[in-house]
């Protein structure tokens, strides 16, 4: 297991980290799968950004947490690389 989730599920026995972390769950994962693309891809955020048709700050907001990502956005994402957007409900 990497540092990260030890460390994570350590802070997850806190009740109220753990409500939080549920609560922004979905929008870390996204993260991850941006952030797991860009690296696939070796381009740095401002090659992401060009690539998506963005800005260099708008990618690094993303990467940082700090913007809530819309369903249209992650579609440019998707057919920037030759990939499709899936959801579940599970």
């Amino acid at each position: 297991m990497s540092e990260f989730q030890d460390f994570l599920k350590e802070q997850l026995k806190d009740e109220k980290f753990k409500a939080e972390w549920d609560r922004l769950e979905l929008r870390y994962r996204v993260i991850e799968q941006i952030l797991k693309l860009r690296i696939k891809y070796d381009l740095t955020q401002k090659q992401f950004a060009e690539k998506v048709g963005t800005t260099q700050a708008v990618i690094s907001r993303i990467e940082n947490g700090n913007v809530n990502i819309g369903i249209d956005f992650l579609d440019r994402v998707a057919k920037a690389f030759g990939k499709k957007v899936e959801v579940k409900l599970i």
